[in-house]
């Protein structure tokens, strides 16, 4: 049975109530005068809107919900989703959940790999990498 993709798509849209932002190196960080240290890598903004990061287990979810297996064999541990019009993360490109209902706003992740493409969209599907930001946070 043909799926609908225009349905599929705002059905998968309807639940990309997070706000996401995805940022991209843009330029070299400034050395502090004191310390010698560098400082923060500037960056820039290159989408912030509706998306999802959702774990292993969520992704399976999400598809039993939807009733649409669009993960097919594999899943990363974390993966952002985001429409189509979204624009393709690139690997490095800074993911940090803006507003979100479960936890996760404040984290960030770094995109792992290139956005995935196939011929048939109905999201945009990015793999990423938790990124810890102090040692504090490793243990």
């Amino acid at each position: 049975m043909p799926v609908d993709l225009t349905q599929a798509k705002a059905a998968l849209e309807a639940q990309l109530t997070d706000t996401v932002r995805i940022s991209r190196t843009a330029g070299q960080p400034a050395l502090d005068p004191v310390t010698g240290e560098p400082g923060r890598t500037p960056t820039s903004v290159v989408y912030e809107g509706p998306g999802a990061v959702l774990s292993t287990h969520g992704q399976i979810v999400f598809g039993q919900v939807l009733g649409i297996d669009w993960l097919s064999e594999g899943s990363a541990w974390y993966r952002l989703v985001t429409p189509v019009s979204a624009p393709i993360a690139l690997p490095g490109d800074l993911v940090e959940v803006v507003t979100e209902q479960g936890g996760l706003a404040g984290r960030t992740w770094l995109a792992d790999d290139n956005t995935e493409a196939s011929t048939v969209e109905i999201c945009r599907s990015t793999r990423l990498m938790e990124r810890i930001t102090t040692a504090a946070a490793a243990i």
